[in-house]
């Protein structure tokens, strides 16, 4: 924090579990940000009980963060939620371990909060590693969206970023959710519907959490001109078919939860039919294998069946000796 200051503007929330090759490259540009920013800023570091050495890298980066290192592994929206309760600043800059803040992205994504106070949260736009930019905002998983995606017209129907027009000369504009890879969300709004539900053990949180913020008149904005590399899927070990699982399980449980059982269910052939055009494709394309849109086509179809992420957190913790009870110490 820079002398002086007292309460923070801005927390940053990084969250992560056995990311230690990724980690230092998102802590450094968190230092880079401080200084650009100039105002009164905090670090908070929750890991997720890694077995690597994130916990060691993030006490002794010069960045000073505050670690809150778990010893049983819990879910994204239950790491992400303490966090917010933890926060000291107006604003909490929710990060994963693999997000790289480019330069003045904090300051972006401030200034639109700032001039906007009905907004709640504020998403970048995420690049991947090679420069090009990866879908970051959408519309509200629901009947007319999986409709859109089963008609192959996803991209220009439910995708709310990337390039458009309207908004604010900056291409600020409302959209229904953005990403938690790089999320500003204000506190005191996230409070008020007691953050993101931990049911969503991951994926789906943030969708979540948006969707509830709005149906209490709350929005969200997508910020292009502020931008961070996302360098997704280098930082977890996790199999792709628990991610799958996990992925659809909890696709589900908002279609559930926001437009109930019988909407959920006709979902879900709609949903499984590009997978299956993607799967019948890769049969006959050299060099494609269909194992993976297979896996979605189940994990669509029968949303509840098999183990995710979830349950390889639960199999971590039940080998702990002896059993912890859940909760972090900070350093």
């Amino acid at each position: 924090m820079p002398a002086g200051a007292d309460t923070p503007l801005v927390s940053f929330c990084v969250v992560g579990t056995n990311g230690a090759e990724v980690l230092p490259a998102c802590l450094d540009a968190i230092a880079r940000e401080q200084r650009l920013l100039d105002r009164p800023t905090e670090v908070l570091v929750l890991d997720n009980a890694s077995t690597d050495d994130s916990v060691a890298i993030a006490r002794a980066h010069p960045v000073g963060a505050t670690v809150i290192a778990l010893r049983r592994r819990e879910g994204k929206a239950a790491n992400d939620s303490q966090l917010l309760d933890t926060a000291r600043g107006r604003y909490a800059l929710l990060l994963n371990e693999d997000s790289e803040l480019r330069p003045g992205a904090t300051k972006e994504l401030l200034d639109a909060l700032e001039r906007d106070p009905q907004a709640a949260c504020a998403g970048a736009a995420l690049l991947r590693p090679d420069g090009r930019e990866q879908p970051s905002a959408w519309r509200f998983p629901g009947f007319g969206t999986t409709l859109a995606q089963a008609c192959l017209l996803h991209k220009p129907l439910v995708v709310q970023s990337g390039r458009r027009t309207g908004g604010d000369a900056g291409g600020t504009r409302k959209v229904d959710w953005c990403q938690s890879a790089c999320l500003l969300v204000r506190v005191s709004a996230s409070a008020t519907i007691g953050h993101l539900d931990p049911e969503y053990f991951v994926y789906g949180d943030e969708v979540d959490l948006q969707r509830r913020l709005a149906d209490n008149g709350w929005h969200t904005l997508h910020v292009p001109a502020a931008r961070c590399v996302h360098h997704e899927g280098l930082s977890t070990g996790t199999g792709a078919r628990r991610r799958i699982v996990e992925l659809h399980r909890n696709q589900e449980r908002y279609l559930v939860a926001h437009h109930g059982h019988a909407v959920a269910l006709l979902c879900r052939p709609f949903a499984a039919w590009p997978y299956l055009l993607r799967a019948l494709a890769a049969i006959v394309l050299p060099g494609h294998s269909p194992r993976r849109y297979w896996w979605h086509v189940r994990a669509t179809l029968a949303p509840n069946r098999g183990e995710g992420i979830r349950e390889a957190a639960e199999a971590f913790n039940a080998q702990l000796e002896p059993p912890a009870a859940s909760g972090g110490a900070a350093a």
